[in-house]
């Protein structure tokens, strides 16, 4: 019986996701054992989690569209930061410049995101690959437009020459940290961004809403069985489309959130990464290539995260040197890997 239920978990919750629970619990008992503030290393979990909730979200609509894991991500962050940028250049703050910026960089997605997928279609077979280029080219696209931009706000430009952006912008007298600070919850050394997370809460019930709408069925059907759904009368290569114009806008929303918990915006090779650690969160989740859920985003990000934030303080209190970095690129990587020699399954 014992050995059954036991069963049950791990086909359930997956070998790599009972690894990771392993770990981030030995690293909980060795916190706990050596005296550490756990109140601040839970505030700080919980940070990173409502910091990129979203960015890992945005991966759903492109592996139940059929477009697979969307390491083309940086499109729709690239979006983002110039939603910002633009809203920092017209000294726009609090709500409505928060407002402002994901308006400017959603808008901004929603052509981006049609040749996106239209490209994709044209590569059918290559998403992942052909994503992974664009994101990549496009970064350093961007990093020369960044150069040569016509902005001549002081806030914006190198002080020197008074051209070009910065590599790094403040967001103090825009919306620093305006969703972390919203009904925050303190209970001495714990402090929750109680708006952070309900935002993140509400962009998993829209976009959980979406995918029970007509549209929502039609591009996961069409991304599940395309045969079946052309056979239907879904037109796939346009639902696949929606899947990437949706993918990109939830990139541009989530950069905007992702900033104003961070206080700055980082521009040239600073999202030439970024779709990295969101594909780890949401396989570490329990996604494939073919099939994800939000509570997949859920999990992922949450076991993904507080690994992240706990490895570095925890390892640097027990031994000499930090493994905090060496111990993220093993499980980031390695879940990737492990997903792309199980495209087949589906759960």
């Amino acid at each position: 019986m014992i050995a059954a239920r036991w069963g049950d978990l791990v086909r359930g919750m997956g070998v790599p996701r009972l690894i990771i629970v392993a770990f981030l619990l030995v690293l909980f008992s060795v916190a706990a054992g050596t005296g550490m503030n756990l109140a601040s290393l839970i505030s700080q979990s919980v940070d990173r989690i409502a910091r990129n909730g979203i960015l890992v979200l945005a991966l759903l609509p492109a592996i139940q569209g059929g477009l697979g894991l969307n390491f083309g991500l940086p499109l729709g962050i690239l979006c983002g930061l110039v939603g910002c940028v633009i809203t920092i250049n017209f000294g726009v703050a609090g709500w409505t410049g928060f407002a402002m910026a994901t308006f400017l960089g959603s808008l901004l997605a929603v052509p981006i995101g049609w040749v996106y997928g239209w490209l994709l279609n044209r590569t059918r077979g290559q998403e992942m690959m052909v994503g992974t280029y664009i994101g990549f080219a496009m970064v350093s696209l961007m990093s020369i437009f960044w150069l040569l931009a016509p902005f001549r706000n002081p806030r914006l430009v190198w002080a020197i020459g008074g051209k070009g952006l910065r590599t790094t912008l403040t967001l103090n007298e825009n919306f620093e940290k305006i969703l972390d600070k919203f009904l925050q919850i303190r209970i001495g050394d714990l402090v929750l961004p109680t708006g952070a997370l309900l935002y993140f809460g509400l962009i998993c019930f829209l976009v959980w809403i979406f995918f029970r709408t007509r549209a929502g069925l039609s591009i996961s059907a069409a991304g599940d069985n395309p045969r079946f759904a052309r056979a239907s009368g879904i037109q796939d290569s346009r639902t696949r489309i929606q899947a990437a114009m949706l993918t990109t806008v939830l990139g541009a929303a989530g950069i905007v959130a992702f900033s104003q918990s961070y206080g700055f915006v980082q521009l040239y090779q600073a999202p030439l990464m970024m779709a990295f650690p969101a594909v780890a969160c949401i396989l570490i989740g329990g996604a494939s290539v073919v099939r994800a859920s939000i509570r997949n985003v859920i999990i992922g990000t949450f076991l993904f995260q507080t690994i992240l934030t706990i490895a570095l303080p925890v390892t640097s209190q027990v031994i000499q040197g930090d493994v905090s970095e060496t111990a993220r690129l093993v499980i980031q990587n390695g879940m990737i890997l492990y997903a792309l020699t199980r495209r087949g399954d589906r759960t």
